[in-house]
């Protein structure tokens, strides 16, 4: 049953697409640059045959991803990065405090069991939490309301790709993907019938479709600093 809901998903995504920005899905995990074979100590396993059991062996310090049974490094992220998680971040629990809203805003490192099985744990770089149900000490388990990835050189042909897929797949009723470079947020909202995919540019607000757009995040800081550090 899952497997059809996923490919409906694709499917309505592709039908209902706003504007001529496409994604492609990947043929195979094995065609993203940051896939990587696992530490020595996993060495008798194949990628795609990784478990949460793996996952928990790898020290604190060191970050990964666990997708689908497939290991993938995450390196630190740029300053650039973190300021705009950051920002995003703040002005999510901002709004969610001034409402008296029930959800929660959460920054990386975080782990999510997008999937509720031992084949994938992620880490958005934010994400709100409607259903506390799902909250538990080690992770959250289950499919966050709203994610945003931040994109960087080493994350990007994931994030717009396989996370695409495994996020609307698995739930997550909004994504967003922060293209710093280009200075643009692509959402993908799935709060109505359709999903929908839209385009804006940082120079105005983007409205949080979990929050019927009264939640507007606004990037004219973050574009500011950004670019001050880029020159």
């Amino acid at each position: 049953m899952k497997e059809k809901e996923t490919r409906d998903d694709q499917e309505l995504l592709t039908k209902s697409r706003k504007t001529a920005f496409t994604y492609e899905q990947p043929e195979s995990t094995a065609s993203i640059d940051m896939v990587r074979e696992a530490a020595t100590q996993f060495g008798y396993k194949r990628q795609g045959e990784y478990t949460l059991k793996d996952y928990y062996m790898f020290p604190d310090d060191q970050r990964m991803e666990l997708i689908d049974g497939v290991f993938y490094d995450m390196s630190a992220p740029y300053t650039t990065h973190q300021i705009a998680s950051a920002e995003i971040w703040r002005q999510l629990a901002e709004f969610i405090r001034e409402e008296g809203g029930s959800c929660r805003a959460m920054i990386a490192p975080v782990d999510v069991q997008l999937d509720c099985d031992d084949r994938t744990m992620v880490e958005p770089d934010v994400l709100v939490l409607c259903d506390k149900e799902k909250l538990n000490k080690r992770c959250i388990y289950g499919a966050p309301d709203f994610v945003i990835e931040v994109l960087s050189d080493s994350t990007a042909r994931k994030d717009t790709t396989i996370k695409l897929w495994k996020y609307l797949g698995a739930g997550v009723r909004e994504y967003w993907i922060v293209d710093l470079q280009q200075e643009r947020v692509i959402v993908h909202d799935k709060t109505g019938r359709d999903c929908r995919t839209s385009i804006y540019g940082m120079n105005q607000p983007v409205p949080v479709q979990i929050f019927g757009g009264k939640c507007l995040i606004r990037f004219e800081e973050i574009c500011e600093e950004v670019r001050a550090i880029l020159v």
